[in-house]
């Protein structure tokens, strides 16, 4: 059942990655579909699961550092408030209540992520550099776009994706986490193709 919720959540990441690309192809230049923004906040909700359940504290990490800029894109894109209210209350809820729930029970959670006796401390601290450094292409997407005023998709977003993949594949594979290289590596050539793209189209992005 975790590897289901784990391969979902990197279903929903791959989608979101092909779907961009596809439609970049088609537009002969990197756009930033809303789709894009929907696919990633359900896959970021899923995977934040994924990563409690597998006791991996990397994954949560990234996932709540990415969480809100998908949020900020989705209003940027006009669909957020076209969302359900009950849907949106249980996505902005939900990571907030979690960080309750582990300051309520700092000894245990702190047992549990980091000292696990299956993930060794140099294996938290690699991965949670690979995690941070793929999720900051998303602080710099919302800091880029917010500046102009619109949801863009920048040249600098995917060279950071593709660094921080590269990690991150690492990371799974030193932990044997098939959910982590499968859904990894499917990216990886989109984020090559929307670097060309930028460049042979003469984006300023």
């Amino acid at each position: 059942m975790i590897s289901i919720i784990g391969f979902t959540a990197q279903l929903f990441f791959s989608a979101r990655v092909l779907t961009q690309w596809i439609m970049s192809e088609k537009a002969k230049r990197v756009v930033s579909p809303a789709i894009f923004w929907v696919f990633s906040i359900a896959g970021s909700y899923l995977y934040f699961v994924y990563g409690w359940l597998r006791f991996d504290f990397a994954i949560i990490l990234g996932q709540v550092i990415a969480y809100y800029i998908y949020i900020w894109n989705l209003n940027e894109k006009g669909l957020w408030k076209k969302l359900h209210l009950i849907f949106r209350a249980l996505v902005i809820l939900t990571p907030p209540v979690a960080i309750t729930l582990i300051v309520d029970d700092a000894g245990q959670f702190n047992a549990t992520f980091f000292e696990n006796e299956d993930i060794p401390m140099w294996m938290v601290i690699y991965g949670c550099i690979g995690q941070v450094l793929f999720t900051l292409r998303f602080i710099y997407q919302w800091l880029y776009s917010a500046k102009r005023g619109e949801s863009i998709l920048p040249v600098g977003f995917w060279i950071i994706s593709l660094i921080g993949s590269g990690l991150i594949i690492s990371y799974g594979v030193i932990r044997r986490d098939m959910v982590i290289i499968v859904g990894q590596s499917v990216g990886f050539v989109a984020y090559l193709r929307n670097i060309i793209l930028i460049k042979k189209s003469g984006q300023r992005n």
